[in-house]
Formats: structure tokens, sequence, C-alpha cells
């Protein structure tokens, strides 16, 4: 048997499997021991965490694992049954603690997936954040840079400024190329290139603005993209690579009209300018939205600096023409200060020039009529005074008139016998009525006071011209006249829109009628015969004894007396009605004392003889003088004549008992001398009467009159029995009631 030299393993096959396995099973078993350790070691380190319990499951689950594999060291040779039965209970809680485990994960693992899907969630809304985040700060941005352009193009209110900045601004801020304003032409059917970012002053480009890329533009207030080879866009020179993008946005025109620059238009309709900006060409870049907003909002913005712009240009060329308006206003303010001025100047020596002359031809006619004459020479003596008269009535109706209008005539509001006034017009109409035989009819209502406070002047001016006019166009029957206070029902006539009647306890409104039986007047003359110098065509040619004057007058003193005058005809030759109205005050009822009125003396109650009355009268007008003198003479007076204060205040001694002043002589200031007479007399009763001899009717005369303490006032001209009237007021009062 041959020997064998082959040399065996030291382990077989079989026992060497063995102890790989149980090498393998020990690593295993190290390896699950130290899992648990790293679980833990976690755990201590996380400081939050939802599934604590499920790594302490999880971690006894690997533990028993490692531990059946290390017992399992003990099952490779023969084991004891101490070792079969732990080796069966681990087994036995391995199995258990896996299928709780597995069961555990069934729950567990959607509770993972929903974590995993919030997790995505929350990077989802992190991304969603982020891109809002950037908007936020784009738009703020965008809003810095139109902060920048507003404040930029907001610095000026020129228009041509304006518009040259924003393109400037927006070139800068947004890296244009080329940006330009393409402006609509005075016929409105082009644009013409009005500015441009690199061109100061483009002539001649235009196109038709009825091209569709501009119909496109001006249909939205949207910033648009046009092709860069649009006619509005072709301001670049040609031969580059690529060019840039190009948007357009339309710019209201507000106020197009004010904006007239080179062929702007005049159109009251709403128009459009075409603003074009051009990226860099050779170039990548893109037009952003946030860009595109700063556009949208920059171009409403020029809109509304060009309309702020149009109402300054507005507010200063209203300013400069009312300047100028105000200019040539005072200019005209100053002319008719000066025309008034001059007219009143030359009114008040007209006055004077004219009532001197009057007052030589009514006094010496008055002095003539008391002469033996012939009946045809005192039939020429009467034509001469009625004349004279009437010229003096005509003289008095044109400066009342005159003071009207310029408003320095005033009422003069005094306490005044009612009664006694139209008793007085009777009087002295009755006997220019009985001369063409009517009959005058007086007719007062018993609620009318006896006593009224008003101008009774200008009163009695109303009623002497109204029933005057009565008279002088009545050839047959008569003339009634009736008073009475006018009811609140009967205050308002629609034929006054304007006369609006305020009722009071202290004033009532007296309402007088005038009727008479005369030629009568056309219904469409009526409305002319208020006018100034107007009258009825049909009266015109049968009377020419009228100025056309008194109903004009009386019109104006019925308004300053809060009233309202009309007339009434049925037609020529059926008479003709007058009616005013005016507001009048009336009395207290207290106890106060009552004030005391005294009525002109009659004429057969005046005195006829004043022989040795001593009386001085100073003019320096000779005639007037001589007129003057010639009056008093004639009543038996003993007349000096002086013609200047100094003679006067020499001359002037306690025997003269009345001193007649001319009140309109140039150079002397006639209240110093009634002033100095009033101080050479100590005591009153050795003082003579001062009176003052005018032609001025103005209020302002008589007041300085009596302020220096003169005793009356007479208005030229002057009759014999005006002259007697005076003197006998003067010797029985101590005062001049009335002479005017």
């Amino acid at each position: 048997m041959e020997s064998c030299n082959c040399i065996e393993p030291q382990w077989p096959a079989d026992e060497l499997l063995m102890r790989y396995q149980y090498i393998s099973d020990f690593f295993i078993a190290l390896a699950y021991f130290s899992i648990p350790l790293e679980l833990i070691y976690f755990v201590k380190k996380s400081a939050v965490f939802p599934y604590r319990w499920v790594l302490v499951q999880f971690g006894a689950f690997i533990v028993l694992c490692g531990a059946t594999h290390l017992i399992n060291l003990w099952t490779f040779t023969m084991h004891s049954r101490t070792v079969a039965v732990v080796m069966t209970a681990a087994k036995v809680l391995t199995a258990a603690v896996s299928c709780a485990t597995a069961l555990m994960l069934v729950h567990i693992i959607p509770d993972l997936l929903s974590v995993k899907t919030r997790e995505l969630f929350l990077k989802n809304k992190a991304a969603e954040l982020d891109r809002e985040m950037g908007l936020i700060r784009t738009q703020e941005e965008t809003g810095r840079h139109v902060r920048m352009l507003t404040h930029e193009i907001r610095s000026t209110l020129d228009r041509h400024t304006i518009l040259k900045t924003t393109l400037v601004e927006l070139g800068r801020t947004l890296g244009l190329e080329e940006c330009a304003l393409w402006m609509p032409t005075r016929s409105g059917v082009e644009l013409q290139l009005s500015y441009t970012l690199h061109h100061q002053n483009p002539v001649g480009f235009t196109v038709p603005i009825q091209l569709p890329v501009i119909n496109q533009v001006f249909s939205t207030n949207r910033a648009v993209k046009i092709s860069p080879n649009s006619p509005v866009a072709k301001l670049r020179p040609s031969g580059k690579y690529m060019q840039g993008e190009v948007v357009a946005v339309r710019v209201p025109l507000l106020h197009l009209s004010n904006f007239q620059i080179n062929d702007w238009p005049e159109l009251s309709t709403k128009r459009y300018a075409l603003m074009v900006l051009m990226l860099p060409s050779d170039s990548a870049r893109q037009w952003h939205v946030h860009e595109l907003e700063l556009v949208e909002v920059v171009a409403d913005q020029v809109a509304v600096a060009l309309s702020h712009a149009a109402i300054l240009e507005e507010s200063m060329r209203a300013r400069d023409l009312l300047m100028d308006q105000n200019v040539a206003l005072d200019l005209a303010r100053r002319e008719a200060e000066t025309a008034v001025r001059a007219r009143n100047d030359f009114l008040a020596v007209m006055n004077h020039e004219m009532r001197t002359p009057m007052h030589a031809i009514i006094a010496l006619s008055s002095l003539l009529q008391e002469t033996e004459l012939t009946p045809e020479q005192r039939l020429m003596v009467e034509t001469i005074l009625k004349s004279s008269n009437l010229l003096a009535t005509l003289i008095n109706d044109v400066l009342d008139l005159s003071r009207l209008e310029d408003g320095s005539l005033q009422l003069d509001i005094e306490p005044f016998d009612l009664h006694g006034l139209f008793k007085e017009v009777i009087n002295l109409i009755k006997p220019i009525a009985s001369v063409k035989k009517l009959f005058v009819t007086l007719s007062m209502s018993s609620d009318l006071p006896e006593y009224a406070i008003g101008d009774e002047k200008r009163l009695m001016q109303i009623m002497l011209n109204v029933v005057g006019n009565a008279v002088k166009f009545s050839r047959e029957g008569g003339i009634s006249i009736s008073a009475s206070v006018a009811k609140s029902d009967s205050l308002r006539d629609p034929r006054a829109p304007d006369f609006f009647p305020v009722l009071s306890d202290n004033h009532f409104y007296l309402r007088v009628q005038v009727k008479d039986t005369g030629s009568g007047i056309s219904p469409q003359d009526i409305p002319k015969l208020f006018t100034k110098f107007a009258q009825s065509q049909s009266l015109a040619a049968k009377n020419s004894g009228g100025s056309g004057l008194g109903l004009a007058i009386c019109k104006r003193f019925v308004n300053l007396m809060d009233g309202h005058i009309w007339l009434e005809s049925e037609g020529l030759g059926k008479g003709c009605t007058a009616i005013f109205m005016v507001k009048l005050g009336l009395r207290g009822r207290s106890n106060e004392a009552k004030l005391q009125y005294v009525s002109r003396a009659p004429v057969n109650h005046v005195r006829t003889n004043f022989t040795g009355l001593k009386v001085i009268v100073m003019d320096d007008n000779g005639v007037s003088r001589m007129v003057t003198k010639g009056l008093l003479v004639h009543l038996g007076c003993d007349v000096a004549t002086v013609s200047s204060g100094d003679e006067c205040l020499k001359v002037v001694n306690n025997e003269h008992k009345v001193v007649f002043m001319d009140v309109s002589i140039p150079g002397i200031d006639i209240y110093a001398v009634a002033v100095r007479i009033h101080e050479k007399f100590a005591r009153r009763r050795d003082r003579p009467l001062i009176v003052a001899l005018t032609g001025n009717t103005d209020r302002v005369t008589k007041e300085s009159c009596m302020r220096v303490g003169m005793d009356g006032v007479i208005l030229k001209p002057v009759s014999v029995d005006k002259m007697r009237s005076v003197l006998s007021e003067l010797l029985d009062h101590g005062v001049l009631l009335e002479a005017q």
C-alpha cells in the first residue's frame, strides 16, 4: 500500500463551515448590540423627537435578534436543555417583537409620509414666499424709481422741461438706448417726433396716426411691446446685429388746447402722445414686468404733470390778463373820476353862473311886474317870468339828476306834516288849474298819519311833478288826488319784480294816485316815459313845455324812498293815472315832546313893508349884488352892499338886522366870515341874522351853513315874493324855515 504524503487540513470542511458560522454569528450579534447603543445616543442628543417609544421597541427587536444569534453560538455543539430553552424563549420573544414592530410600522409609515408631504408643502410655500418677497422688493425698487422720476418730473411746471426730464430719467433708470415722444400735429391726423433722448430738436419726422401699431397702443393704458421695425421705432442707426426690444405707451394730453407747441392741435376731444422706449441693441436683455409697470406709472405721472403745467400756464395767462384788465380798469376809473370831478366842477360853475343871470332876470322881472304896465307889457313880463321859472326848474332837474346818477344825492330824513304837504300842493296847483278851468280834488284816507318821517322836499317835488304833468296835459275835466296807507295785499306789483316791500311797526307805505282826464298815453309809450329826455311822441307833438326829465327824476326819488311808481292809461284821449308808493317812517307814540311844525306863512299874513330895516348884501358879482339890493330896496329896506368878507366885517354893526352872504365867492371862506361875525357880537340879540345866498342845492352846503351858525339858506334865483316871505319869516321866527 502506497503511503500518502498529502497534508490533511487542520480542520475538516464541515467543522470549518461551522467555525465560519460561529464567527459570523458572533459579529452579527456584536453588530446588533451596537445599534441600540447608537439609537440611545441619537435619542439623547435629539431635543425634539416624536417617536421615542418606536425606537425603544425597535431597539428591543434588534437586541433580541442579536441575542438569538449570540445564543446560537452554543447550538453548534452538543448543548444542554437549558441552552435550548433559552434559545426557544429568545426566538419566541424575537418573533413577538418582530410582529409588533411590523404592525406598528403599518401605522407609522403613513404618518412619516404625511410629514414628508407637509415638508414638501412647506418647501413650496417657502419658495412662493421667496418669489413674493422678490416681487415686493421689485415693487419697492419700482416705487423708488417712480418717486425719483416723479420728483424730477414735478420739480418744474414748464411743459418742455417736464417732457425732456421724463426721457432723460427713464433712459438713466432703465438703461435705454433711445427714448422718444411723438406728439399729435395740429391737424390731429399725424404724430410728429417732438422729443428724443439723444436729439435736441428733431424736425421733420411724422407718421400717420392711423397706423395699426399706434391704434394698438392707444387702445390700452398698458405698455405694449412693438416691433423694432415699426415706423415709430426707427430711430437707431442701421447695421445693428440684433435690435433690442421696444415698448410703447400712450400719454394722455389732458389739456391739449393749452399745449400749442409748434403744430400741436387745438382739439377739444381727448388725444394722446406716444412714448417709445428702446432697450440696447446687441444684448439679450428683455423687458421685465416691473419695468413695464414703471413705464405705465411714469406715463400717468407725465399726464398729471402736464395738466398741472397747463393749469399754471392758464392761471399765469389769466393773471397777466387780469393785471392788464386791472390796469385798464384803474385807468378807466381814474378817467371816470376825472370826468366826474370835471362834471361836478362844470355843474358847480354852471349852477352858479346860470343862477346868477336867472336871479337877475327873475328879480328884475318881478320888480317890473309890480310897476304900472300896459296890458301888452304885463303879458310880456309874465311870459318872461314863466319862461324863467321853467328854465330854473330845468336847471334844478338837471342838477338833481346829476347827483342821483353819481350817488351823491342823499335824502333829508326829518319829521314833517304829511297832511299839510298835500294841502300845500293843492294850494300851489289850483291857481294853475283854474287858468285852464280844471277842477282839482284831494281825498285823504282816515288812516293816513298826520305826521310822518321822510324827505318832505323830495316828496313834494314828486307830487308837484306828477300833478303838474296831469294839469299840463289836461284841457278839460279835472284832476283827482287820493292818498292812503297801502295795504299789504296791494304792495306787490307784477310790473315791478324788483320791488320788495317790507312792512314794520315803525314804517308805512304811502300810496298816492293822481288821475286826470287828459290826452292819455299810448300803452307802448308808457315804459319810455321814465327814461331821461324821453317823451310820448303824441304828447311831444302837442306840448313842447317839458324836458323829459321830470318822471325820470321822480322815479329816482321814489327808488331812494324804497318805493315804486308807474303809469296806467287805456290809450290816447282816455286820460292817465299816475300811481306811486313810498316808504315813510312813523313818529313814536311815546310821551316825547312833539316837534313844532311851522307851515309857510300864507300870502295874506306876509309882511308887505320893511321900511327902515337895515340889511347888508355881500356878493362879489356886481349884477347879482345890484339885483338883490333892488329887491330889498323895493321892500323898503336900508341896504348896504359889500364885495368881500373883510369889508363886510368892517361895515356890520349892531344896527344891522340881516346879512345876506353869497357863499360862492371865489377866494373867500364865507363860513369863516360868518364865524367872525358871531365872535364880533358877544350878545346874541346884538348879532344880525345871517342868511346864505347860494346856487348849490346839495345837502353839504346847507349843513355847512347851519354848522357855522347861519340862520337860513336861500336858493337863487329870488323873486320879490320870495324875498318878502324870507324877510317875514326871519323877523317873525328869527330863523329861515324854508326858502328853497
